[in-house]
């Protein structure tokens, strides 16, 4: 019954599980299937890998309507959910600007329209994708807080009573007590200043300790293509760790407009920058 952690390498970053409250060999199984889910999900939408579905996608869904798998079909309905929520802050066809930052491979797909924007997007009936126009989607951080829920159901219909899934700064939690979880400072990311006890929730961070270069940063404010600026965190707790990862692009990208998205999404942020006090989102004594 004690507690056990296993790692992996999936999806850019480092997959780790740690589960608790049944006998080993369960847990083991547990985590066998736990990261096989992982696994499907880069498969399906990994932006790297040419043979995934999303690249699938970026190459022939301008010219036909693709059928996708329920999972790739579960993402993207999220993703295309917020971004109508954000108003397009968050965007998942930001790829060409990534790309052109150097913070993503050129796909092997056809140009994309600059024009392009997530509603440019169509999701038909029985799973049926097609674009109005060359795009290229990018599900990376929504992908990867998906890849944490499923590793969770996985530990779930194992048995496993407790568990905690980070997958890079997205995590999971389930089980009658709360895990630790240590909220880098964002001026000093070695240093831990803020401690959020989660319990039976999500918790995603975005920030740009180790990402920046010179001036570009990977984290875009999906209407206006710009970089984010460095110097703050954003943390949200959502009750799935995808729908808590892309909450983080949009407060980051635009907090002062923020706090609606967030509650519609049952969703709290706290927002973390070196010259001032902690922000929590929604105010806790909002109405």
């Amino acid at each position: 019954m004690r507690e056990m952690r296993r790692a992996q390498p999936w999806l850019g970053t480092i997959v780790e599980i740690a589960a608790r409250g049944a006998p080993a060999k369960t847990i083991e199984r547990g985590m066998r299937a736990a990261f096989a889910a992982v696994a499907e999900v880069q498969r399906l939408l990994s932006f790297h890998d040419p043979a995934s579905e999303l690249s699938l996608l970026n190459r022939e869904a301008a010219t036909r309507a693709v059928t996708v798998h329920p999972w790739t079909w579960r993402v993207l309905r999220l993703a295309h959910r917020i971004a109508e929520k954000s108003d397009g802050i968050f965007d998942p066809t930001v790829a060409p600007r990534l790309t052109a930052l150097d913070f993503l491979p050129q796909p092997h797909a056809p140009d994309a329209n600059p024009r392009a924007r997530w509603n440019d997007v169509r999701l038909g009936p029985a799973r049926r994708v097609r674009f109005a126009c060359p795009l290229w989607l990018d599900l990376g951080g929504i992908a990867k807080g998906f890849a944490v829920d499923r590793a969770l159901h996985a530990l779930r219909e194992t048995r496993i009573p407790e568990a905690l899934v980070n997958a890079g700064g997205d995590l999971r939690a389930i089980g009658p007590r709360a895990w630790s979880i240590h909220l880098r400072a964002p001026d000093a990311p070695g240093r831990s200043d803020i401690i959020v006890d989660l319990k039976n929730a999500a918790l995603a961070t975005s920030a740009l300790y180790f990402s920046q270069r010179d001036s570009a940063t990977p984290l875009l404010h999906g209407r206006t293509r710009r970089c984010c600026t460095a110097g703050r965190s954003v943390t949200v707790l959502a009750r799935d760790a995808a729908t808590a990862d892309a909450l983080t692009k949009v407060v980051f990208a635009s907090p002062r407009t923020s706090a609606k998205i967030l509650t519609a999404f049952h969703a709290t942020a706290l927002v973390l920058a070196a010259d001032r006090p902690p922000l929590q989102m929604p105010r806790p004594d909002a109405p």
